[in-house]
């Protein structure tokens, strides 16, 4: 499809109103179009306690358009987990073909029921993996992971019962209520499209439903 055609309706003005189902739709449409191994993996950029910015690709599992919230999942010890108990503030990327979202917010713990229902989602290897697996913690070898994997599975009987394999209490989703959300398509000669949504927050700090969108120069 020409470019100037596929994502016309961004080239116009007035700008939509709002940006979520924007983001929705280009991350369905890169399912579909199969150009991508995990379309919905995403660069989440977070800032340690000690003021040092860090990065990392992960899945986005969830967009709520609603609510403005981007779900994901981890290690509440690993480093991003540590990083986000310290400062919740964080920014993630997606980044499909002549298209990119960008998305910052504030990011709090889903519930454990959330959490656990999302769990029980993942495949055998990866329930056993949330057990074993200290992440971002050095390990002396490769066989030494594998032997814990390989008890993590014994003590679970795991090896055929699957849903032997609870929820670590480390380990739970995020969400990452979206305050900015700065949409980017190719165009042309690099006369791009670019478009920041922005909406404030309340007495609470909470973001409220309003976007201001503003046209941005590539």
């Amino acid at each position: 499809m020409d470019e100037d055609l596929r994502d016309g309706w961004l080239a116009v003005d007035p700008l939509p109103g709002e940006p979520v189902s924007i983001v929705r739709r280009w991350l369905d449409e890169a399912f579909a179009e199969g150009r991508q191994e995990n379309p919905h993996a995403v660069a989440l950029a977070t800032v340690d306690p000690d003021g040092h910015p860090s990065v990392r690709m992960l899945l986005c599992s969830d967009i709520d358009v609603p609510s403005a919230r981007f779900t994901f999942y981890s290690n509440r010890e690993s480093r991003k987990g540590r990083a986000l108990a310290a400062d919740p503030r964080a920014a993630i990327v997606f980044n499909w073909p002549g298209r990119q979202a960008r998305i910052e917010g504030l990011v709090e713990p889903t519930s454990d029921a959330v959490s656990d229902a999302y769990f029980a989602t993942r495949p055998l290897e990866a329930r056993l993996g949330a057990w074993a697996s200290r992440q971002s913690e050095p390990v002396a070898s490769r066989t030494a992971l594998l032997e814990s994997l390989a008890e993590v599975a014994d003590r679970f009987g795991a090896r055929v019962e699957s849903d032997a394999v609870p929820r670590p209490a480390h380990w739970g989703g995020y969400a990452l209520c979206a305050e900015h959300v700065e949409l980017w398509a190719s165009r042309r000669g690099r006369i791009h499209d670019r478009a920041l949504w922005s909406r404030a927050g309340d007495a609470a700090g909470r973001p409220t439903e309003r976007w201001e969108v503003t046209r941005l120069q590539p």
